[in-house]
């Protein structure tokens, strides 16, 4: 069951903590693969793999949060045998932060490090108008303008075909999400955004100081809504420094 809510290993399985990645709208594990390479063998990295993507791309996508936490949670149970952190971008964000908080609330323990990236704190309303429920022409012209979709996918009917329904879903999650019922995390909170994201402010993201009663950070970098793409070199020095991993030489 574990091996279906994450992508293959083939990082570092003995690595002393493991970093949970979960991807933006439309995302997937492919936007990880070089995180492995970046920390080595200090962290073994697992994304999040949902239904609807990739190796489970002939499952249906989920689409309430609800619906996706319990059973996102008890597939990734065997894997919490050593200290974990989790770590959220977009509509990623609320997922690490629901899956933290449910973990806590069945008594397994809480990450070391919830970090979250460019999307609002859980409690803030959205300043955007819904997506998901566009006319099909609408829709694809909204979400490439945000700029997170592949272009390949874009240019060609039948990828775009074979995506969409998995991409509209992730953006039903995102835009009817409220918080689950539960309470304050007790872990530390880094929150990460870029300097030019049309999508996020930093006050938005600096709110996530009120989801713990942990200490709290918030970090702005250079880039835009998908700043981990163009430049993630500030995002990577943050996790090694939160998680007290070597400094890469």
């Amino acid at each position: 069951m574990t091996a279906r809510w994450t992508a293959e290993a083939r990082g570092a399985p003995d690595a002393g903590v493991r970093l949970f990645c979960f991807a933006h709208a439309g995302g997937g594990p492919a936007g990880f693969r070089s995180w492995q390479r970046e920390f080595g063998r200090d962290v073994d990295i697992r994304p999040i793999l949902l239904p609807g993507r990739e190796s489970r791309a002939r499952e249906q996508p989920l689409r309430r949060m609800a619906d996706i936490i319990g059973p996102l949670c008890d597939g990734l149970l065997p894997l919490l045998d050593r200290p974990y952190a989790l770590f959220g971008h977009s509509l990623g964000a609320a997922l690490a932060y629901e899956a933290a908080r449910e973990f806590a609330a069945r008594g397994w323990g809480e990450p070391r490090h919830l970090f979250v990236s460019a999307r609002r704190a859980p409690h803030l309303p959205s300043r955007r108008a819904r997506l998901h429920d566009l006319p099909p022409d609408q829709f694809t012209a909204a979400v490439a303008r945000m700029g997170g979709t592949p272009p390949e996918v874009l240019a060609h009917p039948e990828l775009l075909n074979a995506f969409t329904p998995g991409l509209r879903a992730d953006f039903e999650v995102n835009e009817t999400y409220t918080p689950l019922p539960g309470g304050l995390l007790g872990c530390d909170v880094s929150a990460v955004v870029g300097r030019a994201d049309p999508e996020v402010e930093a006050d938005e993201m600096a709110a996530w100081r009120d989801t713990t009663r942990g200490g709290f950070d918030l970090r702005v970098v250079d880039g835009d809504h998908f700043y981990l793409k163009q430049a993630p070199g500030e995002l990577f020095a943050l996790i090694r420094g939160r998680l007290d991993l070597p400094v890469r030489t």
